[in-house]
């Protein structure tokens, strides 16, 4: 599926930065339970490529599986190769971008201006990644809309939590990655889960 029918199911995109190998049943599993069915695994968490292959094994054909926090060219493959069939990035790499999706991964880079955004449409992003979120704000998403190509699809990802997700709504965001908000280092996965339907109750 493209990135826009997953995003149909759930907009919500669980960022599991620290989460741990023996974590990921647990915590995927409440996640799925509660509706959520995107996830990602940023690169700066323990054995991520470990994590990654583990929830791609288990729950790849019911959930997209990603990477986050890819920074480097020689990630992308790492990533594929781990089951992972999202790359998510914190910045505006265009050769990232094109690797992605040579391997067939969708691609969603974090961009900061238009002259990015208009960049990372160009080199094939499925979507773009608005980052820092909390610091842009909604307005600026406002303002890419006029001028991006029609269907270009946007993601708040900074910030994100039960308090920003209606404005961020209202400015026309197509999903929304959410990181402390729904899960922290060290919390069960009944926490991650209680916290994911909380958050879903925004969206209602």
């Amino acid at each position: 599926m493209v990135i826009g029918e997953w995003l149909s199911q759930c907009p919500l995109i669980a960022i599991l930065r620290g989460i741990e190998i023996d974590e990921v049943h647990d915590v995927f599993s409440q996640l799925l339970d509660a509706g959520i069915v995107i996830a990602e695994i940023p690169l700066n968490s323990p054995q991520p490529l470990a994590s990654i292959r583990r929830a791609a094994d288990e729950f790849g054909e019911r959930m997209l599986v990603g990477a986050g926090t890819v920074t480097a060219l020689s990630e992308v493959e790492q990533v594929w190769s781990a089951g992972a069939r999202l790359m998510v990035s914190p910045h505006a790499d265009a050769a990232i971008v094109r690797e992605a999706k040579r391997l067939g991964l969708i691609a969603i880079p974090g961009i900061g201006t238009a002259t990015e955004a208009f960049a990372m449409v160009g080199a094939g992003a499925d979507a773009l990644k608005i980052f820092p979120a909390d610091v842009a704000g909604p307005r600026m998403l406002k303002g890419l809309r006029a001028v991006l190509p029609k269907g270009t699809l946007f993601v708040p990802v900074g910030g994100v939590d039960a308090e920003t997700i209606p404005a961020w709504r209202d400015a026309g965001a197509d999903g929304f990655g959410v990181g402390s908000a729904l899960y922290r280092p060290g919390m069960t996965g009944s926490q991650v889960g209680g916290h994911a339907r909380r958050l879903l109750e925004c969206l209602l």
